[in-house]
């Protein structure tokens, strides 16, 4: 793959995330009663990044959970005994919260969908809203995020590639040529 062009900073990208954190405050009116749940894997630590700067904002701290879909994907093509299990981590009742999935990229709309069934399975919550650092369109099913730190149309023989100083010692969000 190459790589075409830089499209968010390590600025650009705590700037997006802080807007979103205001949006949700905002759209919430307060943080109480929210839940925010990561996707693993860029979207744990994007999470844990909201999570603080609504604490700056309401000075509360929101309860935060982690959430692996491995399981619910529909296009796991293995075995269940080969699929990695990324242990799912929500130490709070999800019941009649509001429960944020926190993703980095959103694109077909399946990963989505997995976090949906996977949080289900989990309890009920009162809603579920939608945040992504990078929303590039190509939906395959009907999802729209309800935070979005930027939209990026693409092509399909693009690739949006998102790094994490979490993960990767830089915050980056790039597009590469397949």
């Amino acid at each position: 793959m190459n790589k075409k062009k830089t499209v968010l900073d390590q600025s650009a990208i705590n700037r997006a995330l802080t807007r979103i954190a205001h949006e949700i405050v905002e759209r919430n009116k307060g943080g109480e009663d929210l839940v925010l749940v990561g996707i693993k894997t860029r979207g744990v630590p994007l999470t844990k990044r909201l999570q603080e700067k609504i604490k700056q904002i309401e000075s509360i701290e929101v309860p935060f959970g982690e959430l692996d879909i491995t399981l619910y994907r529909d296009d796991l093509q293995t075995e269940l005994t080969d699929a990695e299990l990324i242990a799912t981590n929500i130490n709070t009742t999800i019941k009649n919260k509001t429960l944020i999935l926190i993703d980095d990229v959103l694109f077909t709309g399946r990963t989505v969908r997995a976090a949906m069934d996977a949080v289900m399975d989990m309890g009920r919550p009162a809603q579920i809203q939608l945040a992504v650092l990078i929303d590039r369109g190509h939906r395959e099913l009907p999802i729209r995020a309800d935070y979005v730190g930027k939209n990026i149309p693409t092509s399909k023989e693009e690739v949006i590639v998102v790094h994490l100083n979490e993960y990767d010692e830089e915050d980056e969000v790039s597009i590469y040529q397949k």
